[in-house]
């Protein structure tokens, strides 16, 4: 390819519209990639964080030494230990109440997991849609680009009474390349909303299943008396 249509070259040459064009893509590229590795690094603190949770919370802790433990590392702590600390807590407010009814503990308890895994989830997918509407929106700008493009090359021809490819292909170029940074911002940004909501499914998929089993528990120390205490409260599925 001779210097004339370089990708430099092609991009200096066309018109403003275009120019503008590209530059807006690159930028779009260039924040979406960024949103990318954050996603990327923060799922994987997500996951880890849950996974340390989880095992120790079947170890065979005590529930309130863990809700002790979420209390002091709020800040830190990963989803999962949020939405335990949130229920631990919500049943430990209704006993000092003296509220007694198994069937209003367990409610209030799975009532205030399942509002904190809504904020939870919230957190988890945020920059997402951004990612989707990069996938989605760019290859559009891109090929507005081109077309702006390639009605500019083909009105500064019309002066020209003999009309080659030599003097229509610059022109269709540089339309061309709008296109290819569209694609460009565009195929990373699908490839990762993809692998991300498939992530974020498992990862939603986990916390509801741990608040299952975290009422199950409730509901076992309920029924044999053994919460009569928050002193003696213990988690009775330690073995899991």
């Amino acid at each position: 390819m001779n210097q004339d249509l370089s990708i430099l070259q092609l991009v200096l040459g066309a018109s403003f519209v275009v120019q503008l064009v590209m530059a807006l893509l690159l930028v779009v590229s260039v924040t979406s990639w960024a949103a990318i590795f954050r996603k990327l690094f923060a799922l994987k603190r997500v996951k880890s964080l849950n996974d340390d949770f989880e095992r120790e919370f079947w170890s065979g802790t005590s529930l309130n030494d863990l809700l002790a433990s979420a209390a002091q590392n709020a800040k830190l702590a990963g989803p999962m230990e949020r939405i335990f600390a949130s229920g631990m807590r919500e049943y430990q407010k209704l006993r000092e109440r003296r509220i007694a009814d198994p069937g209003t503990l367990l409610d209030a308890a799975r009532r205030a997991m399942r509002a904190s895994y809504q904020r939870e989830l919230d957190t988890v997918e945020s920059n997402l849609s951004f990612l989707a509407s990069v996938g989605s929106v760019s290859p559009y700008v891109g090929l507005f680009g081109t077309v702006w493009g390639i009605m500019h090359a083909f009105s500064g021809l019309g002066a020209l009474q003999q009309v080659t490819l030599a003097t229509v292909a610059p022109g269709i170029a540089e339309a061309l390349v709008a296109t290819a940074l569209g694609l460009f911002a565009a195929i990373p940004a699908v490839v990762a909303y993809n692998r991300f909501a498939r992530d974020i499914d498992r990862v939603a998929i986990k916390l509801e299943t741990f608040i299952e089993e975290f009422s199950n528990i409730l509901q076992r120390n309920l029924g044999s008396g053994s919460a009569s205490g928050n002193s003696g409260f213990t988690n009775t599925a330690s073995g899991h």
